[in-house]
């Protein structure tokens, strides 16, 4: 084949993609929330490798940023304040606004990651210490945790509902897409 119609052929091909694997649906999309219905159905697993897009939710511990933070830069640009309901994970895009619950109490907090960490083998999130006090796990350091993303930023600048979404009530939905999407640069 000639080298300009391969080149037609791909552009073809790269402008009928979107259609034919199906975009991503709209967060507010009744398709969105059945989406994250089905990703909610889904057992959570140990995160591993690179950036995950996928909305489901990971199983680990959960740890808290030490006094010595406060005010340093996190991965975001932004400053660590150890008031904010803010963590820092390996494998959600940074932006993404996720419910960590633990698994001992029961205990939930909504959170936006903003920093990449924790350092710690078998650890998923670091916490400020304002949510590590919500989940009632300051005494022990750490916590066994699940974090559920509710939206979570896409490398297109779209924003997808993950498995929190499913059980998030619709005022904490439309925040957790507006903050996302703010901070996917949208």
């Amino acid at each position: 084949m000639k080298p300009h119609r391969m080149t037609g052929l791909v552009g073809v091909m790269l402008l009928w993609a979107p259609l034919s694997f199906g975009a991503t649906p709209a967060p507010d999309s009744p398709a969105a929330k059945q989406d994250a219905e089905k990703l909610a159905q889904l057992p959570p697993e140990t995160p591993r490798g690179p950036i995950d897009h996928s909305g489901r939710k990971q199983k680990g511990h959960a740890s808290f940023y030490a006094k010595q933070f406060t005010n340093r830069k996190m991965a975001d640009g932004q400053r660590f304040n150890p008031r904010a309901n803010v963590a820092a994970s390996k494998t959600l895009p940074l932006g993404t606004t996720a419910k960590v619950t633990n698994t001992e109490n029961g205990k939930s907090a909504l959170v936006k990651v903003e920093d990449r960490g924790p350092h710690v083998s078998g650890r998923v999130v670091d916490l400020a210490p304002k949510v590590a006090e919500e989940l009632e796990m300051t005494k022990q350091g750490i916590a066994p945790v699940v974090v559920a993303p509710v939206a979570v930023p896409l490398p297109n600048g779209d924003v997808k509902l993950g498995a929190g979404a499913a059980e998030a009530s619709d005022q904490e939905l439309q925040n957790a897409v507006q903050e996302t999407a703010q901070a996917a640069g949208r």
